[in-house]
């Protein structure tokens, strides 16, 4: 399963608030804010502080999307 941190983006321009700000704001490594902007995976502690930062919980900030391979297979 692929995730997406559009609604993360979103939330944060809402909010005023840039990556950088964020970021130094409540402590997570340039590394962990990269692979959010690349769709990767973080730890849960990272998306926790965020939520808790922005007060707002994971359906706020991630969506997880089907994996297409998965879907081929299921539709075999």
């Amino acid at each position: 399963m692929a995730v997406s941190y559009n609604k993360l983006w979103k939330l944060m321009i809402d909010k005023n608030i840039n990556k950088t700000k964020l970021r130094t704001e409540i402590g997570i490594s340039s590394n962990a804010m990269a692979n959010l902007g690349k769709n990767k995976s973080v730890q849960v502690e990272v998306l926790v502080k965020i939520c808790n930062h922005l007060n707002c919980t994971l359906d706020d900030i991630l969506e997880i999307l089907p994996n297409e391979n998965e879907d081929k297979i299921e539709g075999e």
